[in-house]
């Protein structure tokens, strides 16, 4: 062969290519690749075709026992799709770390943030869900049509004839039971969520489930149709077990019957009893114990769960197990079981509180929702009715699960929250889980043995959480709202304050500062009370008397019990005169109760000499004008009937 410059020309592209081309072009060609390569664009042509049934979903997962959130980037199952999500999860991650090391005025904030600096570095973070417009997700259910009472949430109702035994139930079990019986345990409702709910794509990895249902003495179909609907809505592989934990129930049908009934679910629903009744607070922690799950969920023994609940709350903790996860409650109707949104078309709303720690829930303010990308995201929340919630099951335990010394029920969401946000996690609200709940007519039962405090026991369990929790200027603040319980004893909280310590945990007022931030402006701080107690007459055994205290009674007079209650009044030295959350105002030339301004502020005064209460801005004095009735009449110190004692009582000493 002749061998020129052209031909050698050739050889050398050829070499060229084959060095610098042909690696890819094998790679491209093999069998691995093309299989993957199918694989792939089978993934994205494919939707979920769901069978002829009530619910159908994907085919099972099973979580190998990782720690959710704790999972390396390298380890996540479709690492392609996650650094999709790179850029917006470390703007999330630093819009968290930023509120979580923001520094606090006073003291050392820059220990503050340092501590917390080294948490945030010391986190990891799983996979997150994926929004895809226009694509059904991936464990989205196919629900049939079906008819009867009360199907898709219809309102069911009693007749004439069956009016006095729906009654008897609703004094028994606070429910109108007799609509419920009516009800199928399968019934469905209507999808409440929001459009966009239906294109999240979910991990397909997600951890295991236990849903603990707590009860003492509940009605049979309404605690039924919780556990079908539990396992109905869930998909199966992400459901490991629902742990039913009956609180030292005296009910015939709560016993063998109910023992007998589980058993069809093959051991998917486990039921264990209290030898004691314990309360609703140390039954929880009971059922956490017995839970097997990953992940445990707290729900009423009365609700039902919405179409793809359970998913959604599994794939924030799978992120980040310090999250709290909260689905959005709607309202079952207690006495036809009409199923209704609690909140229609209001926007998002979150947890929050006043200063004698009420619950009370406000719009999710602009600042937080902007940092989303899509309206049914999750967002914060500083807390949350305390009913209905998710969380590790091990973070739970680590966190030393609720305090054993709260006592039967109340304050048990204040102190896991503040106790998660303050020492490094996080409560969220997520928008496309729901669920509805039951309201009660009225609680039915009462608590047996328990609760023999000489203060209420919800305010027992207030107070262990605000010496735990709180700092001084704010301790001032509850104590302001409840003064007769000051120094009630409260138990041992060393424990609970050495968790607070070796876990570095920030101060209430950070808390404050960057999460309950809208408190502030909702329920501002009270001024310190001038005068509190019960206000009686001099030389008599009346004192004035609220009569219930409900928006709209007529303050009069009653025989003085000394036990505070309706007649508790506060008298703080802005002139704002109050009893509970409610104030007391002027209407012509009587006294009733109405709601108070958001301004702590108001027109009365009382002078300790002259013992007269006087409204300043009608410049007039609170009088005995009737047998039980008071007036608004001209000031005159002379008047016996216009001269008023304000003593202070402690029913507890």
């Amino acid at each position: 062969m002749r061998v020129t410059i052209k031909l050698l020309a050739k050889l050398l592209a050829a070499v060229v290519i084959l060095v610098f081309v042909g690696p890819f072009l094998f790679d491209f060609l093999s069998p691995k690749h093309s299989k993957a390569l199918r694989d792939r664009q089978q993934r994205q042509k494919q939707h979920y075709k769901h069978e002829d049934t009530v619910l159908q979903h994907p085919k099972p997962i099973h979580f190998n026992g990782e720690k959710p959130g704790f999972r390396a980037a390298d380890e996540h199952e479709d690492h392609h799709e996650a650094k999709l999500q790179d850029i917006h999860d470390m703007n999330e991650s630093n819009e968290k770390e930023k509120a979580l090391n923001a520094e606090e005025g006073g003291g050392h904030p820059q220990n503050d943030k340092s501590k917390h600096e080294a948490h945030m570095a010391a986190k990891k973070y799983g996979p997150k869900a994926v929004f895809k417009s226009g694509v059904i997700g991936n464990y989205e259910p196919q629900i049939k049509a079906k008819y009867g009472p009360g199907q898709n949430g219809e309102a069911v109702y009693t007749s004439m004839a069956e009016k006095a035994v729906a009654d008897r139930s609703v004094a028994e079990f606070g429910f109108n039971m007799v609509a419920s019986d009516k009800i199928s345990m399968d019934r469905t409702i209507p999808d409440s969520r929001m459009a966009e709910c239906k294109y999240w794509t979910y991990p397909e990895k997600l951890p295991t489930a236990s849903v603990i249902l707590v009860f003492h003495n509940e009605g049979w179909s309404t605690l039924v149709r919780t556990v079908h609907s539990v396992i109905n809505m869930s998909p199966h592989q992400l459901l490991k077990e629902v742990v039913m934990v009956d609180d030292f129930s005296d009910k015939v049908h709560l016993k063998d019957q109910l023992a007998k009934y589980v058993e069809r679910f093959n051991g998917k629903v486990k039921l264990y009893r209290n030898k004691e009744r314990e309360g609703l607070i140390r039954t929880r922690s009971l059922g956490a114990e017995y839970a097997t799950g990953d992940v445990i969920i707290f729900l009423d023994a009365h609700c039902e769960c919405q179409r793809n609940w359970l998913p959604p709350l599994l794939s924030r903790i799978a992120y980040d197990r310090t999250i709290m996860a909260v689905p959005i409650v709607d309202g079952i109707d207690w006495n036809n079981f009409n199923y209704h949104s609690v909140y229609g078309n209001q926007g998002h709303h979150r947890g929050i509180f006043e200063w004698g720690f009420l619950y009370k829930e406000s719009r999710v303010p602009d600042k937080e929702l902007r940092k989303r990308e899509h309206p049914s995201e999750p967002y914060w929340a500083p807390t949350h009715a305390g009913g209905l919630f998710a969380m590790d099951k091990k973070y739970f335990f680590e966190l030393g699960a609720y305090d054993p010394g709260l006592q039967i029920w109340g304050g048990e969401n204040f102190e896991l929250s503040f106790k998660i946000w303050q020492c490094g996690g996080s409560v969220e609200w997520v928008p496309c889980s729901r669920v509805g709940h039951v309201y009660r007519n009225h609680m039915p039962y009462g608590f047996g043995k328990l609760g023999h405090t000489r203060i209420p026991v919800i305010l027992l369990n207030y107070m262990r959480v605000v010496e735990v929790w709180l700092d001084d200027e704010f301790k001032e603040y509850f104590y302001t709202r409840e003064p007769t319980i000051r120094g009630y004893p409260i138990g041992d909280i060393t424990k609970q304050l050495e968790f607070k310590k070796a876990h570095n945990c920030k101060s209430f007022k950070w808390f404050m500062d960057n999460i309950a931030y809208e408190v502030y402006d909702k329920f501002p701080p009270p001024p310190p009370n001038k005068v509190w107690g019960e206000v009686k007459q001099s030389n008599s055994q009346y004192c004035w008397d609220t009569m219930g205290g409900q928006v709209g009674r007529t303050v009069g007079l009653s025989g003085c019990h000394h036990l505070g209650g309706n007649q508790l009044l506060r008298l703080n030295t802005k002139g704002q005169l109050a009893v509970g959350e409610r104030c007391v105002q002027a209407t012509g030339n009587s006294m009733t109760i109405n709601f108070c301004d958001v301004a702590p502020t108001g027109p009365w005064d009382y002078d300790l000499h002259s013992r007269l209460f006087k409204h300043t801005r009608l410049n007039k004095c609170v009088q005995h004008t009737g047998q039980f009735t008071l007036g608004m009449e001209p000031c005159n110190a002379a008047l016996p009937a216009q001269q008023w004692e304000i003593n202070e009582v402690r029913s507890w000493t």
